[in-house]
C-alpha cells in the first residue's frame, strides 16, 4: 500500500476555459482549493458546475468534441502536462457520481479492490485497505459480514458510500463529488455528509451541488457559477461559505442563494 500521505494537495485553476465543438461553455475560471477542505460548486442547471468539475481530473476529455485550455495545478503541477499520464491523473484525483455507479457483476470486496486491478497498482495488505477504505466511507460495520455479496445488494445510499469507498482504496490526493447525494433519501444523505465532513480532515473534497443546505453544512468554501444571455459560464463569487450565503458580495449570488432564480 502507499504511504504518501494525503491531504497536502493544493489544487488550482488557472485560467480554465472549456468548449464543447464550437459552443463555448466556460471561461477563465480560477479558483484555488484550500487543502483539507471542501469546496462546494453551486449555481443553476447549465452554468458548467458538473463540466469544470470534469476537468479537475481530466474527465472532460473523454467527451467527444471537448476543448480545454488553461491550467490545473495539484501540488504545482500541471495535470494537462503532455508527460501526465490521464490515468494516474485520475487515480489521485478520485470522482464519485451523481448516480452510484458500483460493478454490477462485482461483490463489495471486489468493487472496493477494483481499481488496483485495473490500474496494475499491488498491496501487500489486501484486507487491511479493504477494511480502511470501508470504515473510512463510513460503511464497513454495515458490511463486514457481507463482503462477498453482489454490490447491487445493497441500498442507493450503501452503494454510494461503496463507490466512495472504492476511490478511497486508492489513497487518492483530491475526492471529486458531483451532487453525491441528488438521488438519496434524507438519512443517506446525512450519513454521506457526515462522512464528507470526516474524509476532510486528511483530503481536499470539492461537491457539486444544488442543495443549499447542504452546501453550507459541509463546504468550507463555496464558488458560485452562473451563465448568463447566451454567454459562456463563469465564477461570479467565491469565498468562505458563510460569507457567500450570509453576507454576499454580488447581488446575483444574493438573489440565487435565497432562491430568487434558479
Amino acid at each position: 500500500m502507499s504511504t504518501r500521505i494525503t491531504g497536502t494537495s493544493h489544487l488550482k485553476s488557472e485560467n480554465v476555459n472549456v468548449w464543447f465543438g464550437e459552443r463555448h461553455v466556460l471561461k477563465d475560471v480560477n479558483i484555488t482549493f484550500p487543502a483539507n477542505q471542501v469546496t462546494a460548486l453551486i449555481g443553476p442547471s447549465g452554468c458548467g458546475k458538473s463540466t469544470f468539475l470534469r476537468t479537475l481530473n481530466r474527465m472532460h476529455e473523454l467527451i467527444p468534441g471537448a476543448g480545454f485550455a488553461g491550467k490545473i495545478l495539484l501540488d504545482g503541477t500541471d495535470i494537462y502536462d503532455p508527460q501526465m499520464d490521464p490515468v494516474n491523473v485520475r487515480l489521485n484525483i478520485g470522482m464519485v457520481f451523481q448516480k452510484p455507479n458500483p460493478f454490477p457483476t462485482m461483490s463489495i470486496k471486489d468493487n472496493v479492490l477494483s481499481g488496483l486491478r485495473l490500474s496494475g497498482r499491488k498491496t501487500d495488505d489486501a484486507s487491511g485497505l479493504l477494511e480502511s477504505s470501508l470504515r473510512r466511507a463510513s460503511i464497513w460495520n454495515e458490511v463486514k459480514d457481507r463482503l462477498g455479496d453482489a454490490a447491487l445488494s445493497l441500498s442507493g445510499g450503501q452503494q454510494q458510500r461503496l463507490c466512495i469507498a472504492r476511490a478511497l482504496a486508492m489513497n487518492p490526493e483530491v475526492l471529486l463529488m458531483d451532487e453525491p447525494c441528488s438521488a438519496l433519501d434524507p438519512g443517506s444523505t446525512r450519513r454521506i455528509e457526515e462522512t464528507i465532513v470526516e474524509l476532510s480532515e486528511s483530503m481536499t473534497i470539492v461537491i457539486v451541488t444544488h442543495n443549499m443546505q447542504q452546501a453550507q453544512r459541509v463546504a468550507d468554501e463555496t464558488a458560485f457559477f452562473l451563465a448568463e444571455d447566451g454567454n459562456p459560464g463563469g465564477v461570479v463569487e467565491f469565498g468562505n461559505t458563510e460569507d457567500v450565503f450570509n453576507r454576499p458580495v454580488d447581488g446575483r449570488t444574493n438573489d440565487y442563494v435565497n432562491g430568487h432564480f434558479g
